[in-house]
């Protein structure tokens, strides 16, 4: 039986630390030496944040993230110092709301690149293809099928926007932007991290479609930040759904879209809230794919 939470729109009167940046999911709070970031449970789409929030939705992506991190540390360092709520003290005035939902991490000077991997031809890759037989400025055979898998995965980067949406680049373009050397690195580790998860997904019976990453800098050393394989960064499809030429049924906010694509809503101004039974949908798809990826239930965390 569905569990109801309370959802966190917003975590600026729980914290007592300066808000330096809110996001659409996420929100960071500066500690001095470390950053506070604080995962809400609120979605958007076509750029708008919608009402209600989604309960649950910031313990998965936060808990998701976490587990991922401690997962791939062997492959590449991270940003994370804890996801104790209880180690910030004073600094937060509603432990039991926050909880599972803050991740204290070391201050990366971040590198304005999306690191994106695409194993399989889909979503945004499946229309650049459709337009110009490419994706990212890499040419590719005629006759693909939506939702093949690649013979090997491609590297698509994108220039990070702090407004707007991030911009698909090549991999030439984003040599020029950050150097050769720095490219490379980026890619290699980037093809490393996704082939791992690609595999322990398969285990879970899922498929990782596709996902993106951000890296930093901390000491002159790269490491990851951000998030990884959540449902908020990564396209996560049931291998039992899996099947070519047809719009899958990703394991994220897929029922919100299908709600709004069923809606005269004109993507221009903020559309109305969400109805209970779409909330609830997708606050169950979410808690879905932790339990299957990680084995346990966030109900009882």
């Amino acid at each position: 039986m569905f569990v109801s939470s309370q959802a966190l729109s917003t975590a600026e009167h729980l914290v007592d630390a300066p808000l330096l940046y809110k996001g659409k999911v996420r929100e960071l709070y500066d500690l001095g030496e470390h950053y506070l970031i604080v995962v809400t449970d609120r979605i958007s789409a076509f750029d708008y944040v919608l009402d209600p929030a989604i309960p649950f939705k910031g313990d998965v992506l936060n808990s998701l993230s976490a587990y991922w991190f401690e997962q791939t540390a062997d492959l590449l360092e991270n940003h994370v110092v804890h996801t104790d709520v209880l180690k910030l003290g004073a600094i937060i005035k509603d432990p039991k709301l926050l909880k599972n939902r803050i991740m204290v991490t070391r201050k990366a000077a971040r590198i304005d690149i999306e690191c994106v991997v695409r194993g399989y031809i889909t979503g945004g890759g499946w229309r650049q293809y459709q337009s110009d037989g490419s994706i990212n400025g890499i040419p590719l055979p005629e006759g693909l099928r939506k939702n093949a898998a690649f013979p090997e995965p491609l590297f698509t980067p994108a220039a990070k926007n702090d407004v707007g949406h991030d911009e698909d680049i090549s991999f030439a373009k984003m040599e020029e932007l950050v150097g050769a050397d720095l490219a490379a690195e980026l890619r290699d580790k980037s093809l490393a991290l996704y082939d791992f998860a690609l595999k322990r997904c398969a285990e879970k019976g899922i498929i990782l479609a596709d996902c993106k990453f951000e890296f930093g800098r901390v000491d002159g050393k790269i490491i990851l930040i951000d998030e990884i394989f959540t449902p908020d960064s990564s396209r996560f499809w049931a291998e039992d759904k899996y099947a070519l030429d047809i719009e899958i049924d990703s394991m994220d906010k897929e029922p919100v879209r299908h709600y709004l694509s069923s809606t005269d809503w004109d993507k221009n101004s903020a559309p109305d809230p969400l109805p209970a039974h779409v909330v609830e949908e997708t606050s169950k798809r979410y808690l879905s794919i932790y339990e299957r990826l990680t084995g346990e239930s966030l109900m009882g965390l």
